[in-house]
């Protein structure tokens, strides 16, 4: 074999080692391709199951049976609140089920961080859970619209410190209870008038005097404080 056909054969040979390298980086490349889109899509997958679940909104329909099962193994029964003016711990009562329930699972979703007492009444109530802003309505809106029966008949009383929970409405004969909000009794000994009415679901076991100094600022028209009164944050303690 000549020199020049020697050559010849020694390119070709060279080219084809060359096509067969770059053909299987080209399989190499679409394996990871393939690898890699696999994984978008389990994760889209994990990220949509996710969206999913945090759509869940409470409603008349389910509210009941939700917290008839939210409350089943709920041993917590603490909750600090704290406000622009202190803080005070509330102990809920246990055989008011679906009211502690309600309470509870509101202050682990925040609800309560950043409403106000909107309605101070001079040696009666303070009322909180509500505020003038457009965040509330929409945390409202996010977490459900439902109200809750009335538990009345469990032997506690509105004395002072007590915890219970308003009516949605006054057009409200049933005294469906408004589950965002709550007052506390300040009146001493008490506002026994109240028995009967509403829901007594927990009461003050420390930072009365806080509860107190909430109750003396100045109001103004519809009972609203003259200077906004913060619950800065609601946390479930042991």
């Amino acid at each position: 074999m000549s020199l020049k056909q020697i050559a010849l054969t020694t390119i070709i040979t060279l080219f084809f080692l060359v096509g067969c390298k770059d053909e299987s980086n080209k399989k190499d490349s679409s394996i990871k391709t393939k690898n890699q889109h696999k994984e978008i899509i389990e994760k889209d997958s994990t990220i949509a199951e996710e969206l999913e679940e945090e759509k869940f909104v409470l409603n008349e329909e389910n509210a009941i049976q939700f917290f008839f099962d939210y409350q089943k193994g709920l041993k917590e029964n603490k909750v600090k609140i704290t406000t622009s003016l202190g803080s005070f711990i509330i102990q809920l009562f246990e055989n008011v089920p679906y009211h502690k329930a309600n309470f509870i699972y509101l202050t682990r979703k925040g609800y309560f961080d950043n409403t106000q007492f909107h309605r101070i009444v001079k040696n009666f109530i303070i009322q909180g859970g509500n505020a003038d802003d457009e965040a509330t309505p929409k945390k409202r809106r996010e977490i459900g619209r439902y109200l809750l029966p009335p538990d009345t008949r469990k032997g506690h009383k509105h004395h002072r410190g007590t915890l219970s929970m308003p009516s949605s409405e006054n057009d409200n004969p049933h005294k469906l209870a408004s589950p965002y909000e709550f007052f506390i009794v300040v009146t001493k000994p008490g506002s026994y008038h109240l028995d009967g009415n509403y829901t007594p679901f927990g009461k003050v076991i420390s930072g009365m005097d806080v509860v107190d100094k909430i109750n003396a600022v100045d109001t103004g028209k519809g009972d609203w404080p003259s200077v906004n009164v913060y619950i800065e944050k609601a946390e479930v303690i042991d």
